[in-house]
């Protein structure tokens, strides 16, 4: 059992389409020549067998019981040697589809994580979800394809040298017929993939009208908008449904055509041939071979059109790929260190002392969310941490050392002990003392298996606060150096309110922590309370401090109440 997929994919050339998947075919060359070789050996096998089978009639009809009984133990062996040919060619086959498939699903995998928000920014969630869904998949079968293709281009040799040996004219049919028959069906595959790619244009964008609508729903319905979306995506699935039915059409010529055409060669191979035998240039048994060879290139024809198809299609589906894996971050970082310290905003003053515990209270939650984002290096900003600009620093360190909570974060469908522990390094009294800080225990209590409940996706079995309580305790299991909190206590009750904001600040002792919030009761149990207006500091000192001297702030948190 060989397991799939590797450690590491490597660095893919996505210089163009044809290079990432001359690059993925490199990446796995051993067993992709091992199983072409079984691939060339099992149709070569079969292109010997009408041969073998015309010279046993012959036998019979000379009545050679010798040669009938050599033949028939040539054609038993042929017969072994395709069984075990077949076996392990269709075992390489689901190897290599596998292996470019996942190869990919690790790049673009790896890359989405490396972009972050850049990704659905530079594509739509449909172009994502279509990816993952068709396009991984013809990437794989343009790999298995050339095992195949590879002994259908061999088989068509051999059976052309034999009837060439045999017979000039059915060797020079054979010979021109095929090319002939392959041109013949070759004008269906362009309106076809052009077909296929208007049907996948319109299930992406469908995708994203329905990750649109699920996301928005209770919005929706609040505003009596739900039947409308409805509407809408109703009109947009059935375009999808035509596009579907006008991909079908031209399938179904191409199948057809590829049924007829061979059918016709045979039709022409197998009426020389008997003109032939009838005016005795050939034996009754090479008559046979003919008549089975004609029969036989059905097999191989087919292969070299499902070959071209394939090709075609992993030739758009990497085209796509590379599209996603050739997109740049928004943020990069450099080969800096830093032993840590002050980490500081230069443009809005933020200033967050090494373990402290800091509430930032901005005007606007676009203000503070933007000095998150700059702080947590999700935007360019001119950050400082201790002695070092922010963005000399490689960004998984930064992501490993500062990180950035907000009520963006989702929860995953898995066991809930792994959803909170994503490093997998915490104790179960870890665990219970993050549940604790965050009020997230009863939560726990309540479920069926507690720790080792299965969460659904998104976690959707939960309420909007306990979704937002249990965040807080991943992020405090995280444990990282500095920890930005952004409106950690929105969706809770005011009491589980006050009892986070008490138990946040012994939790992260000795840690520092930024909560960006307007709610007076986290303010009034931080040790040092930001200010921000337009963007910059405006005032700074405890929460009553504050309210005493600031207006600003006063109105900021009380929301404009007196």
């Amino acid at each position: 059992m060989r397991s799939l997929p590797e450690a590491d994919p490597g660095v893919p050339d996505i210089r163009s389409p044809l290079r990432y998947l001359w690059w993925n075919a490199g990446r796995q060359a051993p067993s992709l020549l091992l199983g072409i070789g079984f691939g060339v050996l099992w149709w070569g096998v079969q292109a010997l067998m009408p041969a073998v089978l015309g010279q046993g009639i012959q036998a019979v009809t000379a009545k050679d019981t010798s040669a009938l009984i050599m033949w028939s133990a040539v054609l038993s062996g042929l017969g072994l040697v395709q069984a075990f040919s077949g076996i392990m060619r269709h075992r390489m086959a689901v190897y290599n589809w596998l292996a470019a498939a996942y190869r990919t699903v690790q790049l673009t995998s790896r890359q989405a994580a490396r972009l972050g928000a850049t990704l659905p920014k530079r594509l739509s969630t449909g172009e994502v979800v279509s990816v993952g869904n068709s396009d991984i998949a013809h990437i794989g079968g343009s790999i298995d394809i050339l095992l195949r293709g590879s002994g259908a281009v061999v088989a068509i040799v051999t059976v052309t040298v034999i009837l060439l040996s045999t017979s000039l004219p059915l060797g020079l049919l054979v010979l021109f017929g095929v090319p002939v028959m392959a041109l013949a069906v070759w004008p269906l595959l362009r309106p076809l993939h052009l077909r296929q790619r208007r049907q996948r244009e319109l299930t992406g964008e469908l995708s994203t009208r329905a990750a649109d609508i699920v996301a928005g729903l209770r919005v929706l319905r609040g505003v009596g908008g739900e039947q409308v979306f409805a509407q809408r995506y109703r009109e947009e699935s059935q375009e999808v449904r035509l596009a579907g039915v006008h991909v079908a059409r031209v399938e179904s010529v191409l199948e057809g055509a590829q049924i007829v055409l061979p059918g016709l060669l045979i039709a022409v191979v197998t009426g020389i041939g008997a003109n032939v035998a009838v005016a005795g240039d050939i034996p009754t048994g090479q008559l046979v071979s003919f008549y089975l060879y004609a029969v036989f290139l059905i097999g191989p024809l087919r292969t070299l059109t499902e070959a071209a198809d394939k090709l075609t299609k992993g030739h758009v589906a990497a085209g796509r790929v590379i599209r996603i894996l050739s997109i740049r971050p928004e943020v990069t970082g450099g080969n800096g260190s830093s032993p840590g310290g002050v980490l500081r905003d230069s443009y809005s003053g933020v200033t967050l002392q090494p373990g402290s515990f800091t509430a930032l209270a901005a005007a606007t939650p676009d203000e503070a969310a933007a000095i998150a984002d700059r702080l947590g290096r999700y935007t360019e900003g001119d950050v400082t941490f201790g002695p070092a600009e922010l963005r000399t620093l490689p960004v998984d360190e930064v992501r490993a050392r500062i990180l950035v909570a907000d009520n963006g974060a989702r929860l995953f469908n898995g066991r809930l002990r792994d959803e909170l522990d994503v490093r997998g390094e915490a104790t179960d009294e870890d665990i219970h003392r993050a549940l604790h800080a965050a009020c997230a225990t009863d939560i726990v209590e309540a479920l069926p298996d507690r720790l080792d409940t299965e969460v659904a996706e998104a976690g959707r079995e939960f309420s909007g606060g306990q979704q937002q309580r249990l965040r807080l305790a991943r992020a405090l299991l995280a444990d990282p150096e500095v920890l930005i909190l952004v409106e950690p206590t929105s969706a809770v009750d005011a009491h589980s309110e006050a009892r986070i904001a008490e138990r946040l600040a012994a939790a992260r002792a000795g840690r520092t922590t930024l909560i960006c919030t307007t709610s007076p009761l986290v303010l009034d149990r931080a040790q040092h309370v930001i200010h921000v207006e337009d963007g910059r500091v405006s005032a700074e000192g405890t929460h009553r401090q504050l309210l005493d001297c600031s207006p600003a702030y006063a109105a900021t948190v009380t929301r404009g109440e007196n």
